[in-house]
Formats: C-alpha cells, sequence, structure tokens
C-alpha cells in the first residue's frame, strides 16, 4: 500500500493508496502520517483499505511530503560502484554517513531554490528507507528488514562547492533549504519485494541524466540498516538516503552543468512515483 500526504503545505491531510493507482482519505484512522502511526498504525489502515470502508479522494491536490516528524537523516556517500567510478573515489570499504537536517525536506513537486552564491548544485536522485520500529545494536543484517516501515523517492541535493570547497564540510552543501524533495508516497516494505533490484532515473530538462539500479548498491539497503544501528539508534520516522548512482554533473567532466533557477529536475524510482522539481534562484 501507499502512503502520502496531500494539501497545502502546513495542512495537509493523510492518504491511503491501493494497487489499482486509487487514494483513499485516512483521517478516520489516524490524523496525519507521522513515526508514531508508521510504529503502530500500519496494520489499521491496511485493513481499513482492504474492507472498502474509507472515502474515496479524486481531488487529490499537491503531494507533501509523505511523513511529517521525521527524526533525522542518515545519508550514505559513494554507495554506487558507477558513482564512484564516476567522481574517481576509492570505493569505500565501509559505509560513508553523514546526516542532512529534517528541514531541508519538502514535497517531491515542491519548488527547489538555487543557494545564493552557488556554483555547483547538483540532483541525486536516491531510494529512502523509511525506519518503522526502533533498531539500535541489530544483531545481524537478517534482523534489518523487520525495522523497515517502506521506500520513498529521495533527491539528495547537493551544493558541491560548498560540500567539498568550503573547508571540506559536506554538511555545508547538504543542509541549504528545499534540499531534500521527499515522496511523492511511501511505498510499504511488504509491497517492495527485494530493494536491490529497483531502477533509479533522473531527467534534467527533460534529457535523461541518471540511469541506475539499486543492484550495484556497494552497501545493500539491509547492510545499510543493520551497520547504521551500531553507531545510532534508529527510530520510528527516522529516513536513511541509500545513495545515488552515477549520472551526476559532478562526475560528468563538464558534459553536464550544475542547475540554475529555471531548470526542471524528474526522479523516479520503480514503484515509488516520480518528482518534478522547478528550480528557483533563493
Amino acid at each position: 500500500m501507499r502512503l502520502a500526504r496531500h494539501g497545502d503545505s502546513g495542512s495537509e491531510r493523510p492518504l491511503i493508496g491501493n494497487a489499482e493507482g486509487a487514494w483513499f482519505d485516512l483521517s478516520s484512522i489516524t490524523e496525519d502520517i507521522t513515526p508514531r502511526f508508521l510504529a503502530i498504525g500500519l496494520d489499521s489502515a491496511r485493513a481499513a483499505l482492504e474492507s472498502e470502508s474509507l472515502a474515496a479522494v479524486t481531488d487529490v491536490r499537491r503531494f507533501g511530503p509523505p511523513l511529517t516528524g521525521i527524526g533525522k537523516i542518515v545519508c550514505v556517500g559513494l554507495n554506487y560502484r558507477a558513482h564512484a567510478a564516476e567522481t574517481g573515489a576509492t570505493p569505500p570499504t565501509e559505509p560513508i554517513l553523514f546526516m542532512k537536517a529534517p528541514d531541508t525536506v519538502v514535497g517531491g513537486n515542491d519548488t527547489v531554490y538555487v543557494p545564493r552564491e552557488s556554483k555547483k548544485t547538483d540532483w541525486e536522485v536516491e531510494l529512502a528507507v523509511v525506519i518503522g520500529s526502533e533498531a539500535a545494536y541489530l544483531s545481524s543484517v537478517d534482523d534489518a528488514a523487520g525495522v523497515i516501515a517502506g521506500y520513498a523517492v529521495s533527491n539528495d541535493v547537493s551544493e558541491r562547492e560548498f560540500q567539498s570547497e568550503r573547508g571540506g564540510q559536506w554538511d555545508k552543501g547538504k543542509n541549504c533549504a528545499t534540499f531534500n524533495p521527499f515522496g511523492p508516497w511511501i511505498r510499504t516494505a511488504d509491497d517492495i519485494a527485494d530493494p536491490q533490484g529497483l531502477a533509479l532515473r533522473t531527467w534534467v530538462n527533460g534529457e535523461l541524466r541518471q540511469d541506475g539500479n539499486t543492484s550495484d548498491m556497494i552497501f545493500g539497503v539491509y547492510e545499510l540498516v543493520h551497520y547504521i544501528s551500531q553507531f545510532m539508534t534508529l527510530y520510528p520516522g527516522d529516513v536513511i538516503n541509500t545513495g545515488t548512482p552515477a549520472g551526476v554533473a559532478l562526475g560528468s567532466n563538464g558534459k553536464f552543468p550544475f542547475l540554475a533557477a529555471g531548470d526542471v529536475v524528474e526522479l523516479e524510482v520503480d514503484g515509488l512515483g516520480r518528482q518534478k522539481q522547478t528550480y528557483a534562484q533563493a
């Protein structure tokens, strides 16, 4: 099933979607899609959907971020073999982790703002993992699947000069306002048979830039969740951005220009929907 939030920013209402593409009002089950709902409410929502007791919604307006109250966003750098190769980096022997603030999150189709003085704003389509149960010091990789509530599309927008040329501090290039379009929806984990078999694509102004697959990850989804749980506690509502495939501006040796106001970026992951953002100057 799919979980989403629609409406104007700050007043979104919860939705649930079935396999046929229809949407239904979920507000009789929960006031919003929150971390607590992910932890305790999915079974009730699924039962309500299957009972066909929910009101249909045919006028879906603006998909907001499909989760409110995100606790933390843990990001993984250089996690695709082809992406590491295109940037000239040595593939890591352990996951490279950094953090992104929850206030960077916007809806998948919302405007993204190019920061002032930015010269190298870049796109990064990613598979986002949404945590549904507390996880600390997981005993094995096999335990990871049980703490995942679902998956979504994430765009880890990055300003490369800020990231690498302004003191070597990645956070500077990752946490600008609007730098994490998320959604349009969360697809629950039971709908995704294999998170290592999903295609990811990005178009910039209609031209295909990224065309990868999660099978190219250096560290797979379950391995990442297990690994991260050894360093920090994961809670319901936390999100993991699992890395981006090849095809970013940074790795193109000047073939692809960085983003500027007026550019349109579209991103998709198999089964998880499609984003479309117009970029504007901050």
